[in-house]
């Protein structure tokens, strides 16, 4: 798990509130930065924080793992009190790899390196900002614009 992944992971035995503090402070949000991109209630950022709020519904659900820039599994995962499996990584060839389309599936293996097929590094990260790849659905990176495949 990269360092991104290991601070927003939610810890065993870790309740919602105190998961979502967590969280909101790693990323240096107010409750007011939170609620106003999560699109809740401030009122609502305190009760959950506060331990009041134990059940999310799909919106706020949502809104949250938007905000705190988590998969909605983990509050899921939270909420009924599960452990995360660590989550694998998504590897691609930037030579081979064919933008919209999923990985070959021995690239995803946790010991691939290099591709199979031209023995280039395998990329997990963006090459220009070094954000986590957690789709291959687009062509280029959420956070800085820059193609994920090699001209």
């Amino acid at each position: 798990m990269n360092t991104l992944e290991t601070q927003s992971a939610p810890h065993p035995q870790e309740n919602l509130a105190d998961y979502i503090h967590r969280v909101r402070i790693h990323l240096g949000l107010s409750q007011r930065t939170l609620a106003e991109r999560a699109g809740i209630h401030l009122q609502s950022v305190g009760k959950l924080e506060r331990g009041k709020t134990a059940k999310l519904n799909r919106k706020t659900q949502s809104g949250l793992a938007y905000a705190l820039q988590i998969p909605v599994e983990y509050l899921e995962a939270v909420e009924r009190g599960l452990d995360i499996a660590p989550m694998p990584t998504l590897k691609f060839c930037p030579q081979c790899w064919t933008p919209g389309t999923p990985p070959e599936s021995v690239w995803t293996d946790e010991r691939a390196k290099y591709c199979c097929f031209c023995s280039t590094a395998l990329r997990h990260r963006c090459s220009q900002c070094q954000e986590p790849i957690v789709s291959l659905k687009h062509r280029f990176c959420p956070h800085c614009g820059n193609a994920y495949k090699s001209s």
